[in-house]
């Protein structure tokens, strides 16, 4: 007996080592992720300096937003239905498409002005991101089977915080040589963190084995309208995706419309996206006590009045201008992860992951048609005119949300 016991603790110490991973593995996923997201809206944080050296259009800003959500969705599509993710180590995948997004993103520095070589390198960092953002989370997956839900929080959290980056790295660079950091270094700085996040998770995390992807169903599209529950929580996340990236993209139109000079409307355009981190976390808290669904729905009622109080407080007092965008911000963001939960939970076993991945597709293409119309309104009307109307989408996934709030089924995740 005493010849079996080291093998006996060895398999104990694996069964241990699988349950608790190590301390590293998660603020890695975590800075990696938020490293790898930065690059998303990278061009908007210096948009006032590409159109004031290059003459852009100011439509310009709409036009390269949407084409990094196309690019994403493109990817998304082509990852999932080569299963890229499972026929190589995601890891390595993570770390090729951060080194290729950065690059991809530094080579904007060579446009020159040339919209059109500009909209295709947007297109080009979208589709990298596909095998940033969903890649780190099935990375994620592998590790924490058991706490997903927390950490599908703090993940998600990470990509809002790498959203918010580049207008906080604008913001710093002008404190730095008189406020004469050229918009070339806030690129590439991001491109460098981007590439960091990369290899972190190259070097620090261990690929572990995963549930392998099913492959990618048309059958998912007739269950997300047969199942109740599903469509719920499905048109939910579209009301949601209606609202949110149009509300990233004009934070800056807001904050200019209260603050003057570079920095501080940066400033305030980063504190604003990045409250969104303390509403996926703070929003995974309550989940424990709520549930999923009750959360979604207060937090997408928020937005919804926020986006409805914008006449009002575009010419608040200050200081209740910011709390109200910085409740915004919070809650914009912050009911994202419980969509998530909550299709994974109502779509039926068999096709979850064609559900999520159709989901996901679908919620980024109403992105770019609500990104497309807030921006050529607000270039049109008052932004006080322009802003309730966001309040469509949420309205619309409060309504398609009912059956989830008549049975408390969800809780806790």
């Amino acid at each position: 007996m005493d010849s079996a016991r080291p093998a006996v603790d060895a398999l104990e110490a694996q069964r241990a080592a699988e349950a608790a991973p190590p301390r590293r593995i998660l603020p890695v996923i975590v800075g990696a992720q938020f490293a790898g997201t930065s690059l998303w809206f990278a061009v908007n944080a210096v948009m006032p300096d590409l159109q004031g050296a290059w003459g852009l259009p100011p439509a310009a800003v709409g036009t390269l937003s949407s084409a990094v959500q196309l690019g994403f969705v493109a990817g998304t599509l082509v990852f999932a239905l080569a299963m890229v993710a499972d026929r190589f180590p995601p890891t390595r995948v993570f770390l090729a498409c951060s080194l290729l997004g950065a690059a991809v993103n530094a080579a904007m520095l060579l446009a020159d002005g040339s919209l059109p070589l500009l909209v295709a390198l947007r297109f080009a960092v979208g589709f990298l991101l596909a095998g940033i953002y969903p890649v780190g989370m099935k990375i994620a997956a592998a590790w924490f089977r058991e706490r997903l839900g927390a950490v599908l929080g703090v993940l998600i959290g990470a990509l809002v915080l790498g959203t918010a980056l580049p207008h906080g790295l604008r913001a710093l660079a002008t404190l730095g040589a008189d406020g004469q950091v050229p918009w070339q270094a806030v690129v590439l700085a991001v491109s460098a963190l981007a590439a960091l996040g990369g290899i972190a998770t190259a070097w620090w995390v261990p690929d572990r084995p995963a549930v392998p992807g099913a492959r990618i169903t048309p059958r998912a599209l007739g269950a997300i309208w047969s199942d109740r529950r599903l469509r719920a929580s499905v048109f939910g996340y579209f009301g949601h995706m209606w609202e949110l990236y149009a509300f990233i993209v004009l934070v800056p139109a807001m904050a200019a419309s209260r603050v003057a000079g570079t920095g501080a409307v940066s400033a305030l355009s980063f504190w604003a996206i990045a409250a969104g981190f303390v509403g996926c976390v703070g929003g995974g808290l309550a989940v424990r006590r709520w549930g999923s669904a009750w959360v979604a729905q207060a937090q997408l009622s928020t937005s919804a009045a926020c986006c409805l109080l914008a006449p009002l407080m575009l010419s608040a007092p200050m200081p209740l201008f910011v709390a109200w965008l910085l409740l915004w911000g919070a809650t914009v963001a912050g009911d994202s992860p419980q969509f998530s939960a909550l299709t994974g939970r109502n779509a039926p076993p068999a096709v979850v992951g064609s559900v999520l991945t159709f989901t996901n597709c679908i919620g980024f293409a109403i992105s770019v048609v609500s990104i497309e119309l807030f921006v050529a309104a607000a270039q049109a009307r008052p932004l006080a005119q322009v802003l309730p109307w966001l309040a469509l989408g949420p309205a619309a996934g409060l309504w398609m949300m009912r059956p989830l709030l008549r049975r408390r089924t969800d809780a806790p995740a």
